[in-house]
């Protein structure tokens, strides 16, 4: 979701007349799990207020599960080679924080002139599906610590469970740490990792993995709140003790890491008609929730028949659209103003490396 550049291949002609090597080729694999990625995130925003309906509440549960971290071990391993050289730095502020800036005071307008009220615009409380870019920011920037440990993984597990013992509303932090040991793995993961995960008998069982990860959804709905996957929330908020809460929490990280492996899995690594959709999911993101808060307004979401599971169905079904359209370049074209701003004017040039002779 972090990665919305799009691959241009070089002309082969350019690079043998400048002497200069060709920059790498996107791998189809991440665009792919990336887009079929978004289309969860999507539906499981649709679907949301549609939750007195069983179906949908399993769904729901189901689909929180894995889908953010599945984006949040790709946004870690593409992050792996992340520094404060090269630019890479300033493309974090205009790639994440200057989105994350412009999306917040839009969607608190927007929030404004559907609810009426006060407008405000709180940069250091995320609104909604803006909590991501805050995490990513902080993550990204932590990458080169997470680098100098040992056992770099474990103590992200570590820091996970202990963000449980309350509840810290400031950025988002319950959800940044809680989510952190996803990113970690992420970035020590290599390719061979995920070679693992293309073999024909890893995608067998990872379709037994997920139709049981369904099933037990259907098991739990009424017994757990689906509250846990967001990693919003200390354990207090959930009336229990630390013990239980971080045995909990411990579970979630097994199943989370075992279904969004299982996930991968069934990933096509070939080039599909939706790999170059997959470059773009920033953009599905930010600005799908623009519709579901339109759509809540216009009260379409009260309408009886759509609380029926043939309803859940087609709400599920219009937000894989509507995820599609919101990654088509005439829409990128639209806003990249606002997701991919262009603002060389405010850096230096970059230094490049001098050369030997």
């Amino acid at each position: 979701m972090s990665d919305v550049s799009t691959f241009q291949p070089p002309r082969p002609s350019a690079a043998l007349k400048t002497g200069t090597p060709s920059p790498p080729r996107r791998d189809p694999f991440f665009d792919n799990a990336k887009f079929l990625a978004i289309l969860l995130v999507v539906a499981g925003h649709a679907i949301e207020g549609l939750q007195d309906v069983r179906a949908a509440h399993v769904l729901y549960l189901f689909i929180y599960l894995f889908h953010m971290p599945v984006f949040i071990v790709i946004t870690g391993y593409l992050s792996r080679r992340f520094s404060f050289s090269s630019g890479k730095a300033r493309k974090l502020l205009t790639n994440v924080g200057l989105p994350y800036v412009v999306f917040q005071i839009v969607y608190s307008i927007v929030e404004w002139r559907l609810n009426g009220g006060s407008l405000h615009v709180r940069l250091l409380a995320p609104y909604w599906l803006m909590w991501f870019l805050m995490a990513l920011f902080m993550w990204r920037l932590s990458t080169p610590v997470w680098q100098q440990l040992r056992w770099p993984v474990a103590v992200a597990v570590v820091i996970s469970l202990l963000s449980g013992l309350e509840t810290v509303p400031a950025l988002q932090m319950n959800r940044v740490l809680g989510f952190v040991p996803f990113y970690v793995l992420g970035v020590f993961l290599k390719p061979s990792h995920f070679d693992l995960l293309k073999r024909p008998l890893a995608r067998v069982l990872a379709v037994m993995v997920l139709l049981g990860g369904l099933a037990l959804a259907f098991i739990v709905d009424r017994h757990v709140s689906t509250e846990w996957t967001y990693w919003s929330s200390g354990n207090a908020h959930f009336h229990i003790d630390n013990l239980t809460g971080t045995l909990m929490r411990a579970g979630l990280l097994l199943a989370s890491t075992v279904l969004a492996a299982a996930f991968l899995a069934i990933v096509p690594g070939r080039r599909t008609w939706f790999t170059p959709l997959g470059a773009a999911t920033l953009y599905a993101y930010l600005l799908h929730g623009l519709v579901i808060r339109f759509a809540q307004s216009m009260g379409w979401y009260e309408t009886e028949w759509l609380h029926t599971v043939p309803g859940v169905v087609t709400a599920g079904a219009a937000a894989f659209v509507l995820a599609g359209v919101l990654c088509t370049p005439p829409v990128r074209k639209v806003t990249r103003w606002a997701i991919e701003p262009r603002v060389d004017w405010a850096f230096t040039p970059l230094r490049r490396p001098k050369t030997r002779p």
